[in-house]
């Protein structure tokens, strides 16, 4: 039995921040209800890449979960959904503030005739502040909220992470928010709201920006990528490419130093970490002026054989064969659909023990294939 078994989520979120996090719960055991627009669907339907005309994008967020369409403008569908939301366990939403209060949804309403139910909410700038009602994409938040500010490298103009990370960030919150309003429900028996803000959930991630700037009162710049407050650490160039060291205390530059054969250890302008951040470009010149000497492999060999953290710098090709990945069922098959399109997906990053590995993901959804198993379920059935 997966932690989560039992527990029903009905998903009425699309695109990124809202499905990432329902997947998160899927994957430690909850059973997914993915509410679709009738026609459309989720916009990721309409993502490349495509394979036979079907997303790749929409299949690795969304595969296994219960597709239904309801428009909650139609009678019909209303009375659907009012059957559905007494048999499941939360609600998630990432609508405006406000819409589905219009719609007669939100959360008062909804806890007043279903009290146990948790209610679980993501949007650009959250429920409350001045700006609430604004929209926001991930690349908004991503500038907003200062982590811009810090990605790309000294000099040049700011670059957004390549993955989207304020999507991501927001639905990971909002994952552990769901998380502990069922446990905080086994004590009181009521459920709770929970209120992600994709810009809040930027700030929160950015650990040493927020130290840097709160004690110097400067905040910082873009450092490529070397570490901000850390030096050895960053990418160093090759002969047939990158690798990167992390060399995160005194001790282990003493044994990069070794390693390199580089007389550094008792320099004054590399003696102490600090110093070395101060040094930090002549100090990558002198790293490089041995790393450029051999490929990456020997490097990768060479300091892991040092007990020196590094790695070298993959593209997404060389990580979907990653033995390490594949050893951990990290990089994973979903199942043949209706229309015999096969994908690939992540495999869940949470290891535990009383949590069966996934070593396959059920086919994502066809718009709206999953009705009738879910009015059976209504009706009595015993799953869906």
């Amino acid at each position: 039995m997966a932690p989560l078994s039992g527990v029903t989520i009905l998903d009425l979120t699309h695109v990124l921040a809202g499905p990432y996090a329902s997947h998160t719960l899927q994957d430690l055991g909850a059973k997914v209800i993915k509410v679709e627009r009738p026609g459309t669907g989720d916009d990721t339907r309409a993502f490349p890449p495509f394979v036979a005309g079907q997303s790749g994008y929409f299949a690795a967020l969304n595969a296994g979960k219960a597709s239904i369409t309801l428009d909650l403008k139609s009678a019909p569908d209303r009375a659907l959904m009012d059957r559905l939301l007494p048999r499941v366990d939360v609600v998630l939403e990432n609508y405006r503030p406000g819409v589905m209060e219009r719609l007669g949804y939100g959360w008062e309403t909804l806890h007043a005739k279903h009290p146990r139910l948790i209610y679980g909410a993501v949007s650009g700038f959250g429920h409350t502040g001045p700006e609430a009602g604004k929209p926001a994409y991930d690349m908004v938040v991503q500038a907003r909220g200062g982590v811009m500010s810090i990605t790309g490298e000294e000099g040049g103009p700011p670059v957004r992470v390549g993955a989207s990370i304020g999507d991501i960030v927001a639905g990971m919150f909002l994952a552990q928010g769901v998380l502990a309003a069922l446990y905080d429900r086994e004590k009181t028996g009521l459920g709770a709201k929970i209120d992600v803000s994709m810009l809040d959930s930027q700030l929160a991630i950015q650990e040493h920006s927020i130290a840097l700037t709160a004690a110097t009162g400067i905040p910082p710049g873009r450092t490529g990528a070397r570490h901000p407050t850390i030096t050895p650490f960053s990418t160093y160039r090759a002969s047939d490419g990158f690798v990167v060291i992390a060399a995160g205390n005194d001790a282990m530059f003493a044994t990069l130093c070794r390693t390199l054969a580089l007389p550094l250890v008792d320099d004054a302008r590399f003696a102490t970490n600090a110093a070395r951040c101060e040094n930090n470009a002549l100090l990558k010149r002198l790293i490089e002026a041995v790393t450029l000497g051999q490929p990456v492999s020997h490097w990768i060999e060479t300091l892991e054989s040092a007990g020196l953290p590094t790695g070298k710098v993959q593209n997404m090709a060389e990580v979907l064969a990653d033995p390490q990945l594949l050893a951990r069922h990290m990089v994973l098959p979903v199942a043949e659909n209706a229309q015999g399109t096969r994908f690939t997906a992540p495999g869940n990053p949470i290891k535990m023990s009383t949590l069966p590995e996934i070593t396959g993901r059920a086919a994502a959804p066809t718009l709206d294939g999953d009705r009738q198993a879910l009015l059976a379920w209504l009706d009595g059935a015993d799953a869906f």
